[in-house]
């Protein structure tokens, strides 16, 4: 866990939270923990978009993973 000073709000309109909400891997995961997969997926894009492309499906197959095991 993060240093609480460390912590900040930020405003998100709902239709960006509903976006983040739907590449939650599992429903505890934090927006803090989805937008660093996101800005590092952004940084693999710089260097080589098929290293990007392998992150992107290792999330969707982990995400499917996560309903099957809820359901």
């Amino acid at each position: 866990m993060k240093n609480s000073s460390n912590i900040t709000t930020i405003k998100l309109d709902r239709e960006t939270k509903s976006r983040l909400d739907k590449l939650k891997v599992h429903p505890k995961e934090s927006y803090d923990e989805i937008l660093q997969k996101i800005l590092y997926i952004l940084n693999l894009c710089k260097s080589g978009s098929s290293e990007a492309r392998a992150r992107l499906l290792a999330i969707d197959k982990a995400k499917l993973l996560n309903m099957k095991k809820t359901n």
